[in-house]
Formats: structure tokens, C-alpha cells, sequence
């Protein structure tokens, strides 16, 4: 789904940098209200974990590949707002080392795998768990379905941004019909990955999920004939449940993908890719502004042996996301902390 430079126009593409740019700035200010000492860093390592396994496509037709877009696992895990900056991060880090996704579609790509993943999942989301029974395994069905229609949701945004910018004249209801029909099939990966992502935290601290938070039913004592609210117990201190053991884990997992499963991905066409080929919308692809960087497709320049190369171009790229990230998350929760703080007046 990530779009090259020149398959929109210069219009369209400024419009969408407007939009990104707004939603970039509204998510910083919403992420400040969902980050705290705890989630912080879990954003970081969110971050890195979606851009290793993006670098996972799986096969989903003959000559077609799909992988993770990661803004339904964001959501769910860190909150809407901190999701999209979770998969802008993402996309920022491989745009500029990596060359994959145009830089003057930096804007399409933030509004539509970012923004329109993001909101469309998290509103399937919430819709979900207010109607199915309270419990861990409703938080892991309706992640599954939100994921599973964010994808399709993408391609149906990315048709309607090429009727209106695309630089090819084609026909946009084979470009709808082949988008949504091969994104569904990629929806049910992503759906997949993002179910078994938010069971697995949700299986081991799930506190930490964002998703998960106020689901639990409280505990009732009959009083008297009469049903009453069990007190909240005394809060355990975050330092006693220390979220570092999850976050080592977390950026293992991370960087074995990134370095060593990828090499194993399948080399076919990503769905965007195969339409476009398929369609003529590649017609006017222009040169990557960083085709000449030395992390180019995914590989590291001057390195030959080429499970070598990617697995370290895999590492690097989790390494610089997760220190972008966290970097970033810090800074967010380091403000909420100071806007938080009392005013000191002189007397």
C-alpha cells in the first residue's frame, strides 16, 4: 500500500500533506491523554514491531503479496491517537533509509495507511466491544474483525484519492474492484497478525492494553439482600510490575523478524504493486528521492551476500524505529508530565 512519487498528482498530494500534517498534530496532543510512565515505551516498541513485520509479505494469490499496515494493532494496543503516530514513525523511517513509499506522497501514505487504518479500525473497535460479553477473548475477536476491515477500508481511501489526483488515465472502477477485492484477501493476514499480536499481550499484561481498559467487570458482595461494588484494591506500584521484561521480549521478537524471518518473505508484488502493474497506474512512477540511500530496498549497500544484507538492513531499520519512536513518545509523555505539574507562583 505504499505509494511511490507520481502516482499522484501535485495537488492531491499537498492536500493530503495538509491533512496528514493536521491529524499528526491533533494525535500529539490526544497521545499526551494515552501515554503514560507504562505505554510510553510500549509505543516505541509498537513502532518497531509494525515496521519489522511489514517486512513479512505473505502470499494471498497467484503473483500477489500483502503484509502488516498496523494501524488496527496500534490503535488496540497504544490508542488511536498514539497509533498514528506509531505507523507515521513508520512510514517517516522508511521513506527517508529505506526508499519505500515516495517522499512527495509522504502525505498519501500517512493519510491513508496511517489516519484512515487507524480511525476506521478503532471505530469497528469500540463499536465491537460494546456489545459483546466483557473478557479477554471479545478484546481478541474484535481486534480481528477491526483489522480484517481497515485494509479494505485503505484501498477503498487510496481509489478514491487516485480519482481524484491519479496521474493515469484508467478506469477507477477496475482500479476499486481489483484494490478492494485482492486488500481483502491481505485484510485477513493482517487480521491474523493482529488478533494473535493483542491475545499475546493481552495473555501477559493486560493492563497495557488500550483496548482492554475498562472491561473488567467488577466484583459485586450481596449486602444486607442488596448487590454492591467490591472496593478497588490498593494499586500495585509500576515499579513493582515492571514492563522492561515485555519490552526486552517485544524488541527481541522485533529485530529476529526483521533480521532473520524476512529473508523468508515472499518476493512477490504487494497488492498496490500487482494493481498497478496490472492497471497502468505505474506509468508516471518517478525516481525515489532516496533511491541512492544505503539502506535502498531494504538492503545495505556493498554488502553482497543478500540474506546478510537485508537481515542487517532489518536491524538497523527496527534500531533507528524504535529510538524515533520512543524518542518521540518521551517527549509526549514528558509534556503531559509538565503540563500536569502545579503552577509555582512567587509570593
Amino acid at each position: 500500500m505504499h505509494v511511490p512519487d507520481g502516482f499522484i498528482n501535485a495537488p492531491a498530494s499537498a492536500a493530503t500533506g495538509v491533512i496528514a500534517a493536521a491529524a499528526i498534530a491533533v494525535s500529539l496532543r490526544g497521545a499526551r491523554r494515552e501515554l503514560d510512565e507504562r505505554t510510553a515505551p510500549l509505543a516505541g516498541l509498537v513502532a518497531a514491531f509494525i515496521f519489522a513485520v511489514q517486512m513479512l509479505n505473505f502470499p494471498v494469490a497467484a503473483g500477489t503479496s500483502g503484509h502488516l499496515l498496523g494501524g488496527a494493532l496500534a490503535a488496540i494496543l497504544v490508542g488511536p491517537f498514539t497509533g498514528v503516530l506509531c505507523v507515521s514513525v513508520v512510514l517517516l523511517m522508511q521513506g527517508i533509509l529505506f526508499a519505500d513509499g515516495g517522499l512527495t506522497a509522504l502525505g498519501v501514505n500517512i493519510t491513508d495507511m496511517a489516519i484512515v487504518t487507524t480511525v476506521v479500525a478503532y471505530a469497528v473497535f469500540r463499536g465491537l466491544v460494546m456489545v459483546l460479553p466483557r473478557g479477554r477473548r471479545s478484546v481478541t475477536m474484535a481486534s480481528f474483525v477491526a483489522a480484517l476491515v481497515s485494509v479494505p477500508a485503505a484501498a477503498v481511501a487510496f481509489t478514491l484519492l487516485y480519482a481524484v489526483g491519479g496521474t493515469a488515465d484508467v478506469s477507477i472502477g477496475k482500479v476499486a474492484t481489483a484494490m478492494i477485492g485482492v486488500h481483502v484477501l491481505i485484510g485477513i493476514g493482517e487480521a491474523a497478525i493482529t488478533a494473535l499480536t493483542v491475545g499475546a499481550v493481552i495473555a501477559v499484561r493486560p493492563d497495557l492494553v488500550h483496548g482492554a481498559r475498562g472491561l473488567r467487570q467488577r466484583l459485586k458482595l450481596r449486602v444486607n439482600g442488596e448487590l454492591v461494588d467490591v472496593p478497588d484494591a490498593e494499586p500495585v506500584p509500576v515499579a513493582a510490575r515492571s514492563h522492561r521484561t515485555m519490552w526486552a521480549v517485544g524488541l527481541v521478537t522485533s529485530l529476529v523478524l526483521a533480521g532473520f524471518v524476512s529473508f523468508y518473505a515472499s518476493t512477490s508484488p504487494d497488492g498496490l504493486e500487482k494493481v498497478a502493474a496490472d492497471h497502468g497506474i505505474d506509468k508516471k512512477t518517478e525516481q525515489h528521492a532516496s533511491s541512492s540511500s544505503p539502506l535502498a530496498d531494504y538492503g545495505v549497500k556493498d554488502v553482497d551476500d543478500s540474506r546478510l544484507s537485508g537481515g542487517l538492513a532489518g536491524v538497523i531499520g527496527v534500531g533507528v524505529t524504535v529510538v524515533a519512536g520512543s524518542g518521540v513518545f518521551w517527549a509526549v509523555r514528558r509534556r503531559r508530565t509538565s503540563d500536569a505539574s502545579p503552577v509555582s507562583t512567587g509570593v
